[in-house]
């Protein structure tokens, strides 16, 4: 099972997207506090839309407590990684997968980052240009080329919808 970790998430709309990407793909999300806004907020409800009964959501109190339960391979997302994130390997689907995002405006801890460097994951991008993607985008483009790898197992490669435009 792929998992998506959100470490004190401060902008409510990239929650909400990510939820809705989470619920898309069968991921649960993990929400590590504190955050940057009401979790009740109207605002992240509505970036998520009706999809917020579709998303396993695990709630954390900081990042020592989301340590303590996870059993699985933990990739740290960061544009300061050495490593491309699709030059990983992620078929092995016999133990979760969970991409730990930092905050919008400061990332992941500096000391943490430094322990597991070699658990650090970038996306390629050109920073003379920009400062860091946004997280909603990062997070989708790393789940997906997860799943992509896995065959994308669980979802549907294809659908015929009642009025189809292409049928």
């Amino acid at each position: 099972m792929n998992h998506i970790v959100l470490f004190e998430p401060r902008i409510h709309f990239n929650t909400g997207n990510i939820a809705r990407t989470c619920a898309a793909t069968n991921t649960t999300l993990h929400l590590i506090e504190p955050f940057g806004f009401e979790i009740t907020d109207k605002n992240l409800k509505r970036a998520g839309l009706d999809y917020w009964d579709k998303v396993n959501i695990i709630y954390h109190k900081n990042l020592e407590d989301f340590l303590s339960h996870i059993d699985g391979k933990l990739y740290l997302v960061s544009k300061f990684a050495d490593y491309v994130y699709s030059d990983i390997n992620y078929t092995e689907t016999s133990e979760d997968l969970y991409f730990l995002f930092g905050r919008e405006d400061t990332g992941l801890p500096e000391a943490f980052m430094r322990e597991n460097a070699e658990k650090c994951i970038r996306i390629p991008m050109n920073d003379a240009h920009v400062r860091s993607l946004n997280l909603s985008n990062a997070a989708c483009m790393i789940i997906y080329e997860a799943l992509r790898q896995q065959g994308f197992a669980g979802l549907e490669l294809s659908h015929t919808y009642e009025k189809d435009k292409l049928k």
